[in-house]
């Protein structure tokens, strides 16, 4: 909870530094091709720790096939249950109002600049998705290679490399919060979406647990322990160890790996699928990392708004796994 109100902090600081430049924001057009790098030395960092990491190269060959299934389950089950609601708020493809008139449905934002800009992606996709993906895949070769050989014990690395994430992190997030401020009036923002905000953490909800519940039907774990996992959404550091308080010990396993995967599987898909699917349904993707590690992915792939949907969602599914992972649990 530290953590989180000192991302929130920094963020809120660079958006009001952002607003009070006005026109010379421009001059800080670079700050995109920032964000692009720190996304990749983010993701190479997390790639050195998966590869350095006996607990998931062991389970990528005995558990992995579980977890693998789960996530791209729960993850389906998201993005459709957002298509609903996003059905359900009348918006199209890049997270804007539909509306009839005489030319038939059409596709129209608030009427500002920025709204018609939103329409168009912000780049190519596919492109940084691939990148991601190679990055990634690079970083795990590298951690498991040579990592074990430069440092003798293993919990220095981590120390080292979770401060680099940290540090990673809170740059991006300065990042976003300067975006957000090019962007126009965050309380405007906030204000126009209102309780609709509360849909998105819903439909993730009930989409993830929807297919948890669905993946328990063919799996040799029990309802209640293919709950709680998918019930992680994306927090590694945290659902696991509930699990194996409680005695499950398979479960607990898959649901480190399931949740290091929604992660990492957000952070290599949202731009493909925000390009090529929608907004909507690529904010759903990641479940609670949505409100900072994903966030710049979510920010930089869609649009101002849907960073707002994306911070709410994750901030409310941190606040339900330490709640409903123990409840389900039991």
């Amino acid at each position: 909870m530290e953590s989180l109100l000192i991302y929130l902090v920094i963020m809120f600081i660079c958006y009001l530094i952002s607003r009070k430049l006005g026109d010379k924001r421009e001059k800080f057009a670079f700050i995109s091709t920032l964000t692009s790098l720190l996304v990749y030395a983010m993701v190479f960092i997390m790639g050195l720790r998966m590869g350095s990491n006996e607990e998931v190269t062991a389970g990528l060959t005995t558990i992995g096939l579980q977890a693998t299934l789960i996530t791209f389950m729960t993850v389906a089950g998201s993005m459709i249950f957002a298509v609903l609601v996003r059905k359900i708020l009348h918006l199209n493809k890049y997270g804007l109002k539909e509306v009839v008139n005489n030319n038939n449905l059409s596709k129209v934002g608030a009427g500002t600049v920025e709204d018609n800009e939103a329409e168009e992606p912000k780049e190519n996709g596919l492109k940084s998705s691939l990148i991601i993906v190679i990055v990634v895949i690079a970083g795990m070769l590298v951690g498991y290679l040579a990592i074990p050989k430069i440092f003798e014990n293993l919990a220095d690395f981590e120390e080292l490399s979770s401060l680099g994430l940290s540090v990673c992190l809170c740059l991006l997030l300065a990042f976003v919060g300067f975006d957000l401020g090019k962007s126009g009036n965050i309380g405007a923002k906030f204000k126009s979406i209102g309780l609709k905000a509360l849909l998105m953490p819903l439909a993730i909800i009930v989409g993830t647990l929807s297919a948890a519940a669905i993946f328990s039907l063919f799996s040799d774990m029990t309802l209640r322990e293919c709950l709680a996992i998918g019930a992680g959404f994306g927090w590694y550091s945290l659902a696991p160890g509930v699990i194996m308080e409680a005695g499950h010990v398979t479960a607990s396993a898959v649901s480190f790996l399931h949740n290091v995967m929604r992660e990492m599987f957000a952070i290599l898909v949202i731009p493909a699928v925000a390009n090529k699917i929608g907004y909507f349904e690529a904010t759903a993707i990641p479940g609670a990392p949505g409100m900072d590690v994903c966030l710049p992915i979510v920010e930089k792939s869609t649009n101002g708004e849907m960073a707002i949907y994306s911070l709410i969602s994750g901030l409310i599914l941190s606040l339900l796994v330490p709640v409903l992972v123990p409840f389900i649990i039991g």
